[in-house]
């Protein structure tokens, strides 16, 4: 009796570390990359938790992709003078099709639930809950009946301090007019207002 109690004693502890790892095994950093500015400053930006969920798109248009993103955006600055530093953080993606039909391509593209991290050296952070705060991005670009890449900046924020970042959580975005196959890469650039910039590219998405 005392050897089947340590057995179901090692199975319930077995189960248990099971469930207690899984709550972790989607959030990690994806990419990352850093740059020495003009100034001597480290600059580097991250992206994390990056997801883009494809779904059949509700218009039922063979030529139409529709997809869900989350993630999350952060940038740090290491170096003389980062409690002063400010610029932009921008989210977007490199947009790939190997064919499109008529004269061109739409892109659209929404953000109803964002995050906004601003923060410091001192690691303090100030959260602010956003909705609709950042209105809908689109555009239409002549192409011709030919393969084409874009590149869009689907919204971007000021922000300031030594360290912040800005999260978004399902996200809405559609392509039309494009035949076959659409390709997402999607990027975070930190810009500063001395004019240098750092952009990190994750690995592509396939919106079939």
């Amino acid at each position: 009796m005392k050897a089947i109690s340590r057995v179901l004693v090692a199975l319930v502890a077995a189960v248990a570390a099971l469930f207690a790892s899984t709550g972790t095994s989607h959030a990690g950093l994806d990419n990352e990359l850093s740059l020495v500015d003009g100034q001597g400053r480290t600059l580097t930006v991250q992206q994390w938790d990056t997801f883009l969920n494809g779904v059949f798109p509700l218009d039922r248009n063979r030529l139409t992709r529709e997809w869900f993103h989350s993630g999350q955006a952060k940038y740090t600055c290491a170096g003389p003078g980062c409690d002063e530093f400010d610029g932009t953080l921008e989210l977007g993606y490199q947009i790939g099709f190997p064919w499109s039909l008529g004269v061109g391509i739409n892109f659209s593209y929404t953000t109803p639930n964002l995050l906004v991290d601003d923060g410091n050296a001192t690691n303090a952070f100030a959260q602010f809950i956003t909705p609709n705060l950042f209105p809908g991005v689109s555009f239409s670009a002549d192409l011709g009946n030919g393969p084409g890449i874009q590149e869009v900046a689907t919204f971007s924020v000021d922000v300031k301090g030594a360290a912040g970042g800005v999260a978004v959580s399902n996200a809405h975005g559609t392509v039309t007019g494009a035949a076959g196959g659409v390709l997402l890469r999607p990027f975070a650039r930190l810009i500063a207002s001395t004019g240098d910039s750092v952009t990190t590219y994750g690995d592509p998405w396939n919106m079939n």
